[in-house]
């Protein structure tokens, strides 16, 4: 096993930018303000590894998934996240101890996990890493890729959390509903003008 420092640094730069303005980063930031911060990061992280082991691994069987498909559970997933935001931000009756934030591991690290892990499909941080193993080495390619998109959820889990202790609760719910709803409707516009 051959470490590129180059290859690595690369890798970093490319991905990190790239995912950077993308929606994964926005669902993460939205999540961290209703969820644990760090029992997300672990879902996001751990998806993320899964998705740079399988574009480094067979990144040229990641065309054969049918895009519209991805998109269409992606999108949904992104309107179920809505719906349970904008639920939960509901009522002005409610009390500020009756909104309840998903604790527990299992159920905060499954839904990152899998958020994450069907929006990522055929993504252009995906492909740029298989294009990236195929030519500057599969190991430097993971480190690099799998760090900035690590990095990329933590910055995004740190913003929300620094918005969560500004913005009351329910604010924080309704303006992460919208995002996720416009998420959702981006998605589905991408399937029919991609």
């Amino acid at each position: 096993m051959h470490l590129d420092p180059l290859a690595i640094l690369t890798a970093f730069g490319l991905i990190f930018l790239a995912e950077l303005p993308d929606k994964t980063m926005f669902a993460s930031l939205a999540m961290g303000t209703r969820m644990r911060p760090l029992y997300v990061w672990f879902g996001t992280s751990s998806a993320f590894i899964v998705h740079v082991a399988i574009a480094v691994g067979a990144g040229s069987l990641i065309g054969l998934l049918p895009d519209w498909i991805v998109k269409l559970v992606s999108a949904s997933l992104f309107a179920f996240g809505a719906f349970m935001l904008l639920r939960s931000g509901g009522g002005d009756g409610d009390e500020d101890g009756g909104t309840k934030t998903v604790t527990g591991f299992w159920p905060v690290y499954s839904t990152a996990f899998m958020a994450v892990f069907i929006s990522e499909w055929g993504d252009l941080t995906q492909i740029t890493t298989a294009n990236l193993a195929a030519s500057n080495g599969t190991w430097s390619t993971a480190i690099g890729s799998a760090a900035a998109l690590m990095s990329v959820s933590a910055l995004a889990l740190l913003a929300g959390r620094f918005i969560a202790k500004r913005v009351p609760l329910r604010t924080v719910q309704r303006i992460g509903g919208l995002c996720m709803l416009g998420l959702a409707v981006w998605t589905l516009v991408e399937i029919f003008t991609g």
